[in-house]
């Protein structure tokens, strides 16, 4: 039991927390939403914004490329091919820079989206990953 005990502990210390503040990202998704919106399954309009890149809404948990209708680069084709599926992290990490985000993940190439999102990407994601729950 000692020994479950001590397993335990040493997997809760050396899981990584993801500490992002989903109403922080909330406030800096308006930096987004000039090319995303985010439109629930049931067509109800959660922050209303442009048709340049997918739909966000239940992106966490997603396979990259999967949002039926858009077109996306052949760098998130090849990623999404490799099995690349959009986690907090993951996301957070892709809006600082995509391309090499999307080149560490089975893609080549430039990533469609020109944006670099320096800080707050942690936000972002929380806020992303909290509107589809």
């Amino acid at each position: 039991m000692k020994i479950l005990a001590t397993a335990a502990v040493v997997l809760t210390i050396a899981s990584p927390v993801f500490a992002g503040d989903a109403d922080k990202g909330e406030k800096a998704f308006k930096k987004c939403k000039s090319c995303h919106m985010i439109k629930s399954d049931a067509g109800d309009d959660i922050v209303k914004g442009g048709k340049t890149g997918p739909n966000l809404y239940g992106i966490i948990g997603r396979a990259a490329g999967a949002q039926d209708g858009f077109r996306y680069s052949s760098a998130i084709e090849e990623a999404a091919a490799a099995g690349l599926v959009w986690t907090e992290e993951g996301l957070a990490e892709f809006v600082q820079d995509p391309t090499a985000y999307l080149e560490a993940n089975g893609g080549s190439g430039r990533s469609k989206m020109s944006f670099k999102l320096k800080n707050g990407g942690d936000d972002v994601a929380a806020y992303l990953a909290s509107v589809a729950e």
